[in-house]
């Protein structure tokens, strides 16, 4: 899997649970950057995201999201190997 396909997906698992159908994420998006995207909602995505990839993530892998980047990369890492 690569990074790109990644975003493409990610975004939209965001446009779903944002649901904002117009919605198109790069790597520096970040939950400033997103009208919606707040704690509550994060923690859909989060669970979403878990499910769509076979995935866990751990409290201290959740705090250190900072962007989208940072999400594909962590997704990324989380899933070599399947």
């Amino acid at each position: 899997m690569e990074k790109e396909e990644i975003l493409k997906e990610l975004n939209a698992i965001f446009q779903t649970v944002l649901n904002h159908q117009d919605l198109q994420l790069g790597y520096a998006t970040s939950a400033d950057d997103v009208d919606g995207w707040d704690s509550l909602a994060h923690m859909t995505i989060i669970s979403e995201i878990e499910k769509r990839y076979n995935i866990h993530f751990k409290l201290r892998d959740i705090i250190k999201l900072y962007s989208i980047g940072d999400l594909c990369d962590i997704i990324l890492k989380k899933t070599e190997g399947k």
